[in-house]
């Protein structure tokens, strides 16, 4: 006789799942992927071997580890770790941390606040204010409401240079370096060296981070850093100094550009916005992203990018993943405007002469093919070496409890230098087998996330 719990369990695969003789299990493994929402599953072992090649720790079996990738609405658990990593790389750029192999001495370096912005391809719906905060009425007459969908979408999408927009977009890298490239030349004009000199005196290190605008156009946030030769540890020339490297980069904003062909062979002369915003960096313990004057407090700014490295685009701009089938743009929840977005991208990587900018490919990210977050190789510390480091403090964690578990007191303490970790493990699937695991997963994630909070907000009281 089926039972009334047999039909809810039916109706509720959630709940199916936590009756699972072996949910168990299963959530210890979730557990140890953070609430990862798009797990690899992983078949294998892994061995921790002693200098004389005896096993120490020995694993073997079934495990999920994180997929890593840093976008929110894909996955709320590797976005989270993503986002902590970059604000520990932008931080440490910014107010310096010696285990990260940068002095605190660069806070008394020449450093700013840059937002680039992509120019004008046509009007659009905006929401401007005035002087005084009141709402000024839009081009097309009306007062737009902040989640107008409207906004950032052409008021004449005819007339709308959506060719020249997408070939900004797929260019924005190339437009930066560019724009380095300037900076470094303006910054040599200003010591009265040769621009192939620069390198000997001085280094311009950097951190930025892209963000979509509601048009669907990408703006840059960048930390500027002026630094001697050999990076943050050498104090930048004294001829540069902070209103230097504001004058500069003035300069070299409105002078980086980039000739590219429109599909007819005409040219096309890219580059940036003329809304440019400059921001000194001051150093300061406070919590919030401006101090009275205006300036930008490093405190708060390295929360503020990483805010942005893990953002990207989200439903209401594009997909979260690469288009097939240029057909299947109907189906998707983006705007019109970003959907003829989508398509430009599509018609343009069909032609021979945009092969290399692999258009289709990028179609999903509305042309933009770089990375959300980039930075110069002096700036702070890598992706990869606050990747090693959390590995090793697991492993180090892992040698240090089979030390507590020894029972001999004259047991000598493991040496992490003499210690060999083997990995043999092979790919089986990706992702959850379930949406209702998945919907587990993501709640696992949110109860970390919730804890980390609470435990920050303790530590500051």
């Amino acid at each position: 006789m089926t039972t009334h719990t047999d039909v809810s369990d039916a109706f509720d695969p959630i709940s199916a799942r936590l009756r699972d003789p072996n949910y168990r299990t299963w959530r210890a493994q979730v557990e140890a992927s953070g609430g990862c929402a798009a797990p690899i599953h992983l078949t294998g072992s892994s061995r921790v071997l002693d200098r004389d090649g005896a096993v120490l720790i020995q694993r073997e079996g079934d495990i999920l580890a994180p997929c890593g990738n840093r976008r929110a609405t894909v996955c709320p658990a590797c976005s989270d770790r993503y986002a902590g990593d970059a604000f520990h790389l932008i931080r440490a750029g910014l107010a310096g941390d010696p285990t990260k192999r940068v002095p605190t001495t660069v806070t008394g370096k020449p450093r700013a606040f840059l937002t680039l912005t992509a120019p004008s391809f046509g009007p659009v719906h905006t929401r401007r204010t005035g002087p005084r905060a009141q709402i000024l009425p839009c081009g097309c007459g009306e007062w737009h409401h902040p989640d107008d969908p409207r906004l950032g979408a052409p008021l004449d999408p005819d007339a709308y240079d959506y060719v020249g927009a997408v070939l900004w977009q797929a260019h924005a890298g190339a437009l930066w370096h560019r724009f380095t490239i300037a900076l470094r030349r303006a910054l040599a004009t200003a010591l009265g060296i040769p621009v192939r000199a620069f390198r000997d005196h001085a280094r311009l290190s950097y951190a930025k981070v892209a963000e979509y605008q509601r048009r669907g156009l990408v703006h840059f946030h960048a930390v500027l850093r002026l630094d001697g030769p050999d990076g943050p540890a050498d104090p930048a020339p004294t001829g540069l100094t902070g209103d230097v490297l504001r004058d500069v980069v003035r300069l070299a904003a409105r002078t980086a550009t980039l000739t590219v062909t429109r599909p007819d062979g005409t040219p096309l002369v890219l580059g940036w916005g003329r809304q440019l915003d400059l921001r000194t960096i001051t150093p300061a313990h406070a919590t919030h992203l401006e101090d009275q004057d205006g300036e930008i407090t490093d405190a708060a700014l390295a929360g503020y990018i990483a805010k942005y490295a893990t953002k990207g685009t989200g439903a209401s701009e594009t997909a979260d993943r690469p288009i097939r089938d240029v057909d299947h743009v109907q189906y998707l929840d983006v705007s019109p405007h970003h959907a003829r977005m989508i398509r430009t991208c599509w018609e343009l990587g069909g032609l021979a002469q945009y092969e290399e900018l692999g258009l289709r490919r990028w179609a999903h990210m509305l042309g933009f093919r770089g990375h959300f977050l980039t930075k110069s190789q002096r700036y702070s510390t890598t992706f990869g070496a606050l990747r090693a480091d959390r590995r090793t403090w697991r492993l180090v964690d892992d040698l240090a409890q089979l030390d507590r578990d020894t029972d001999d007191p004259n047991e000598i303490p493991l040496d992490l230098s003499t210690v060999t970790v083997i990995n043999d493990w092979r790919l089986v699937q990706i992702g959850h087998h379930t949406y209702a695991e998945r919907e587990l997963a993501v709640a696992i994630a949110e109860r970390n996330r919730q804890q980390r909070r609470t435990a920050r907000m303790e530590a500051a009281r």
